[in-house]
């Protein structure tokens, strides 16, 4: 592939999601965005748009032992259950940077909420892997800047 892409790729390493209201959270693994359109099968058996798209499920984790950071998490949690904080909805940035920083791909996720908490499988065994703790987001719009 030399010579065909451009140089100052943006790795798959150098991102940050930055959530408004809640300080920096480390997410060292956050799964791809996976936008799809509505659409409605038509009765001569063809496609047509639907014209929206349908919220966006994805996840993210991070590190357990981040005090800090899982406290916000578990309160936003929280403000998301029953009886739910009328801010319990939040704006996401995604932001994607290249090797030097110069190139940049941002997306907002608007309407983000989590959806669901998964703790990491325990095991005697381990030789103590670091415990990272899973969560499911919704957002009701990606938009690409």
């Amino acid at each position: 592939m030399k010579g065909v892409l451009l140089p100052d790729h943006i790795p798959l390493n150098k991102y940050e999601l930055r959530i408004r209201d809640l300080p920096p959270i480390t997410f060292i693994e956050i799964a791809g965005l996976e936008e799809e359109l509505e659409n409605v099968d038509l009765p001569d058996r063809t496609a047509a748009s639907g014209g929206n798209t349908k919220p966006v499920e994805f996840t993210a984790t991070m590190p357990l032992h981040h005090k800090l950071e899982m406290a916000a998490m578990e309160q936003w949690f929280q403000d998301s259950q029953d009886p739910v904080n009328p801010a319990y909805k939040k704006t996401g940035t995604l932001i994607l940077s290249s090797i030097s920083g110069i190139n940049r791909k941002t997306m907002i996720l608007v309407g983000m909420f989590p959806t669901k908490r998964k703790t990491g499988d325990l095991d005697m065994a381990n030789e103590g892997e670091l415990h990272k703790i899973e969560w499911t987001f919704k957002a009701d719009d990606v938009l690409s800047v």
